[in-house]
């Protein structure tokens, strides 16, 4: 629960598609061409819209997140103490109690696979919406400030001098 936002993985090959790009510019291209570049995984992880839908997210899930660490926790207790009491009760009651425990062990996997599936779902729904709003904050600040290109992750290399990160930043959390 503690990290439920993750970082989208980068794009290895924008760099090599910005040199491309820059190299196909026509001759009469203007000196003055103006390039930025935006840390995806600082907006996910700075913004204020992601910090709230973390929140909101982790206040979503904790209940079924607690419940299952209380289930986890009863399973592991039953567990022991049929390895404790197995030398001591019949054969009947010892498959009973491994059957019973078995039950509870699928309902236990079952109850976590649909929680991950929730919460990735809920997950993936929120960052569609905070990466829409950077989206529309990158637009904002390459038309202010006449940007001809704005890349996002990806390159080897990027001058501190291109990056508007935290203009980004600064229209996401006003």
């Amino acid at each position: 629960m503690k990290s439920l936002i993750k970082t989208f993985t980068s794009l290895p090959t924008a760099g090599l598609l910005a040199a491309c790009l820059l190299s196909a510019a026509p001759a009469h291209a203007d000196e003055g061409s103006k390039i930025a570049f935006v840390s995806s995984e600082r907006i996910l992880r700075e913004a204020t819209p992601a910090k709230t839908a973390q929140s909101k997210i982790e206040a979503e899930f904790s209940k079924r997140d607690k419940d299952l660490q209380d289930q986890a926790t009863r399973l592991k207790n039953m567990a022991d103490k049929l390895d404790k009491d197995s030398a001591v009760i019949s054969e009947s009651e010892r498959v009973k109690r491994q059957r019973e425990l078995s039950d509870l062990d699928k309902d236990f996997q079952r109850k976590q696979r649909e929680f991950r599936e929730d919460l990735n779902q809920r997950r993936n729904e929120e960052l569609a919406i905070v990466l829409e709003r950077s989206t529309k904050a990158i637009k904002q600040i390459a038309e202010a400030e006449k940007y001809d290109m704005v890349f996002q992750e990806g390159g080897v290399y990027v001058s501190p001098r291109i990056d508007i990160t935290d203009k980004v930043l600064k229209i996401l959390n006003k």
